[in-house]
């Protein structure tokens, strides 16, 4: 299956170093347990780098990695690790970690958005110097300007040792200085840099573009993204005649004035002739750069330049490896001379825009990937498994972008659905699961926490959230916390919280309890009820707390405690004819029942009334009857020296629940699913109340007659058949329980004689 190949021994070795420091690596040292490297390890450039830019990964991620203070210490000595290439972002590095690592010769450093690093960090980067051949300061203005928008004293003394200094930056080839300030004079700022083969200067205010030339022998590639453009400026690009990448986009038409003319895109044509890409995305295109449309539509789409829509392009020796006409009118004609092109008219154009855009365009990928939401939705994505990865690294790289995060989550859940699932490995779902509960963990936004909880829904629960068990549980309880939330969040918040403590083992339902689920379940329960509303909310919590008291005492425990009897009578009275809420209510009072320390608590003149009035009840089948028998049959269990009270008397309930069991159909078919049989076959060979022995013999006739597949092989493996044989023994069996005990273990033989028997 596409995309499920297993993650490279290496990967899994620095993942396991980094989240197990000190039992691999390092030890402790001083009273703040400061990191140390063990003296006998040595780590090559190659281990070193992916120690570090993996580290950066899992700080990003956070929600199961703790960082460690002074991480960057540890690479402090040059003669035990060897840093080469670094890609930091964000607000996970600071100057400090800089200055940990200033003997080290770093060849290249990528700072993206990191709001930490100052003036005092440019300093350590003087040190790198000598060997530093690739800097990225994307959007790191705070190394230049202070919080304020006043220009940092200390960087002007930095820069100025930088410019003058004899022994400066002669290796440096690639430098992207995009997103900084318009305040800052990038034309000084660059001079001393004379062998520049690469410069980014997206968003940079340039007032004189002229000083470009300086570069017009050297210049491979230029990035001029967002910078305000006119005819003349643009002429300038096309001096540097070396220029094999050329980006002059834009982020949006109505904020430029300049319009592209078929003159300035030939200038470009003709003028580098070693272009291999090229992106004019977003500026207005005037109309007489494209052929007549009668041409356009003639022949299938071509690449090659001599049959190009596009007029200027016709000139290219040979079709370029990639063109952006994304925002532009061109990406709609039909032969584009070019491998990879960005747009907006078809799947490949959009996934290629989210790709080439996402890493340092956000507000482009944004748009993009909101396209790519619409073929989803009304139409078809044949490329699935890019779309799927394009998305998640967007939203893995932007997880504090509020427009990416919305956007991405409601693509996810449409290319995650019925339709698209066959197609998607166990590891690319697990990455979506992440990406979902990264979207919840940080934005508390109506529209994320529905896209997100929706996404959850398309997947199999819990078997496929439960590597995330213990996360999503946790997320799923803070969304339902406050007051008043919105109704359809509310909704699905509940239906998956039922559905993750659903056939799930007694270890991770205590676990749960424990987070505050039981309580949280009840808060719901009495916030509807003060509205007197009965909607799928109540219902659905009554459901998971049925579910999550399953087996273990300690919710049923936390259920009693958090006054869950008064609302069961509350919801009893304000709801008499809800069938769905009354069976949910009952079966969660089963599992209550079964604890015998909780018992006595459920021995009241009023909450055996109650009981004893549902074992008339028609609701739901058979089903509300035969769980108020239930409750009332662990009860009788406990014999005659519990029951304290003179009214109802014991015998009278005992002789309606005989009638109540007497008037079902054995046949029925049920709404309940039982994982063990345990609690009913502890009613079974006793004799101080026959009606419980009665009551669990005909419900395990009726499992296994009516789901013989099912509950045959579950009850002969918990020894269902030798306690059977006891109750013929006892004397004090009533005669028509012995005959149904032997209608039990003969559908038990005739299922071990023919198991293969696909009739039944």
């Amino acid at each position: 299956m596409s995309g499920d190949d297993p993650d490279s021994l290496m990967s899994l070795c620095t993942v396991f170093c980094l989240k197990n420091l000190r039992r691999t690596m390092c030890y402790s040292e001083g009273e703040r347990n400061q990191l140390q490297l063990r003296p006998d390890v040595f780590l090559p450039g190659e281990i070193c780098d992916r120690l570090v830019n993996v580290w950066v990964e899992l700080n990003f991620q956070r929600y199961d990695f703790e960082q460690q203070d002074g991480f960057f210490q540890l690479f402090s000595d040059p003669r035990s690790t060897r840093l080469t290439r670094l890609q930091l972002r964000e607000d996970l590095v600071r100057d400090r970690d800089l200055e940990a690592i200033g003997k080290q010769d770093l060849m290249e450093l990528h700072l993206s958005c990191c709001s930490h690093v100052t003036a005092r960090g440019l300093r350590t980067l003087c040190s790198f110097r000598h060997s530093l051949r690739s800097l990225s300061l994307f959007g790191c203005s705070s190394i230049f300007f202070r919080k304020s928008g006043a220009p940092n004293p200390l960087f002007c003394r930095v820069w100025s040792k930088w410019q003058f200094s004899p022994e400066g930056f002669n290796r440096l080839r690639l430098l992207n200085l995009g997103g900084l300030p318009a305040e800052l004079d990038v034309e000084t700022l660059l001079r001393p840099l004379p062998a520049l083969t690469s410069l980014d200067l997206s968003a940079v205010h340039l007032p004189r573009p002229a000083f470009l030339t300086q570069w017009k022998e050297r210049l491979a590639s230029l990035v001029l993204y967002n910078v305000e453009l006119t005819e003349d400026r643009a002429v300038i690009c096309v001096v540097c005649s070396v220029c094999r990448h050329l980006d002059i986009s834009r982020e949006n038409q109505r904020t430029s004035k300049f319009k592209m003319t078929r003159k300035i895109l030939s200038s470009i044509v003709q003028s580098l002739v070693h272009l291999v890409s090229l992106d004019i995305s977003g500026h207005i295109m005037l109309d007489n750069c494209t052929v007549p449309a009668f041409e356009d539509a003639v022949g299938r789409p071509s690449i090659e330049p001599c049959k190009s829509s596009i007029y200027p392009f016709q000139e290219l020796k040979r079709p370029l490896q990639f063109l952006g006409l994304y925002n532009t009118t061109l990406c709609n004609v039909t032969h584009i001379p070019a491998h990879k092109v960005t747009g907006s008219k078809n799947e490949d154009q959009i996934l290629n825009a989210i790709e080439a855009y996402t890493e340092q365009r956000p507000e482009l990928a944004h748009r993009a990937i909101n396209q790519l939401f619409d073929i989803a939705r009304i139409q078809h994505c044949s490329q699935l498994l890019r779309a799927l990865q394009l998305v998640i690294t967007a939203l893995k790289t932007h997880k504090y972008d509020k427009s990416i995060q919305v956007t991405g989550s409601a693509a996810l859940f449409y290319l995650t659905n019925t339709e698209y699932r066959s197609d998607q490995s166990v590891r690319l779902r697990r990455q979506v699961i992440q990406v979902v509960l990264n979207g919840m963990e940080q934005y508390q936004e109506v529209t994320v926490q529905r896209n997100c909880c929706l996404t959850l829904c398309n997947f199999s629960i819990p078997e496929e959230l439960e590597f995330q068990y213990h996360r999503v549980n946790l997320l799923l309880l803070k969304i339902l916390e406050p007051a008043r939330q919105d109704d359809s969040i509310q909704r699905i918040a509940v239906h998956l919280c039922n559905a993750l403590v659903c056939q799930v083992d007694n270890d991770h339902k205590e676990a749960v309890g424990k987070m505050g689920f039981v309580k949280t379940m009840l808060n719901l329960i009495q916030k509807k009820l003060q509205d007197r509303m009965c909607d799928q909310v109540m219902e659905f919590s009554w459901s998971a707390l049925w579910n999550i008291t399953d087996e273990t005492p300690d919710n049923c425990q936390m259920f009693l405690e958090c006054n869950g009897m008064n609302l069961f009578l509350d919801c009893l009275k304000e709801f008499p004819d809800k069938q769905e809420l009354h069976r949910n209510m009952l079966g969660l009072l089963g599992n209550v029942a079964e604890v015998k320390a909780l018992r006595p608590q459920l021995l009241t003149k009023q909450f055996i009334t109650v009981f004893s009035e549902l074992l008339d009840s028609k609701a739901d089948g058979i089903e509300v009857s035969y769980n108020a028998c239930g409750v009332l049959s662990h009860i009788m269990f406990d014999g005659s020296d519990v029951w304290t009270m003179e009214e109802p008397k014991r015998s009278h309930v005992m002789d309606k629940m005989w009638a109540a069991i007497q008037s079902w159909d054995v046949s029925s078919r049920r709404n309940i699913n039982y994982r063990s049989f345990e609690p009913i076959l502890r009613l079974l060979p006793q004799s101080c109340a026959p009606v419980s022995q009665h009551w669990a013999t005909w419900a395990l006739y009726n499992l296994v007659s009516v789901y013989p597949s099912k509950y045959c092989p579950l009850l002969i493996k918990e020894g269902g058949v030798i306690l059977l044989q006891k109750v013929l023994e006892l004397e004090s069996s009533h005669q028509e329980t012995k005959d149904m005990a032997r209608k039990v273990m003969e559908q038990c033989e005739n299922f071990k004689e023919d198991p293969m028997d696909t009739s039944r």
